[in-house]
């Protein structure tokens, strides 16, 4: 079944888009502010979202880790 239809692994999907964009975004800072519009602006949304929300985050990563081990 695909990430769309399947609701834990959207919320994974959307986690690891919030972390690799917070990631890029602090390796290379250049790329996400240049690209604040279009489609390149949902990159630099999840960075914002990672940085302004890192606690949170952090704690649905490791909730959904814990969760993938539980279900496997």
């Amino acid at each position: 079944m695909t990430a769309l239809f399947n609701f834990q692994s959207l919320l994974l999907v959307i986690i690891l888009l919030v972390c690799t964009s917070t990631y890029v975004h602090q390796i290379f800072p250049a790329i996400l502010d240049r690209n604040k519009d279009g489609i390149m602006g949902i990159f630099w949304k999840c960075a914002r979202i990672g940085e302004r929300l890192s606690p949170y985050v952090s704690i649905c990563c490791v909730l959904m880790a814990g969760s993938m081990l539980v279900g496997n």
